[in-house]
């Protein structure tokens, strides 16, 4: 596995009217929604990690999670360990700074749809939050 340089930021989010990014999905007033916690920033740059197929994003081929590489896997008791291990390493690679309390993968073979629950806290005294990833028949892949 190949080793990231990791960067210690501090919070930038003590201006209150000064926006430290963009936030997810796309939308708002503007052309873009912006976020004023870091908090908020990093709960973006979660769902931008988990909605991005690795090799998709130029010059960064790692960067992405393997979920939709395994939406046509067989769903079975290996599709939701592969996929709860490839989320772990992937969030920890690209965001150490979120800490995963839990990732609960349900599979439903009946109706070809696997959940997936992402439990975690952006720093050591924030609050638990949680992201459901829902995939579907078709392929579609939502984020709550």
């Amino acid at each position: 596995m190949a080793v990231r340089k990791e960067w210690k930021i501090n919070p930038i989010d003590l201006k209150k009217n000064v926006a430290v990014g963009v936030t997810l999905p796309f939308g708002g007033a503007g052309v873009f929604q912006s976020s004023y916690t870091t908090e908020d920033q990093a709960i973006s740059n979660l769902k931008n990690l988990v909605l991005t197929r690795k090799g998709e994003r130029p010059f960064q081929p790692l960067f992405g999670t393997d979920v939709y590489s395994l939406l046509f896997e067989q769903i079975g008791g290996f599709i939701e360990d592969n996929l709860r291990a490839s989320i772990k390493e992937d969030i920890n690679f690209w965001l150490p700074y979120i800490l995963l309390n839990d990732v609960i993968v349900d599979a439903n073979p009946d109706s070809n749809r696997v959940n997936i629950s992402l439990n975690f806290r952006v720093t050591e005294t924030g609050a638990n939050q949680t992201i459901i990833i829902q995939v579907d028949q078709q392929g579609g892949l939502t984020i709550a």
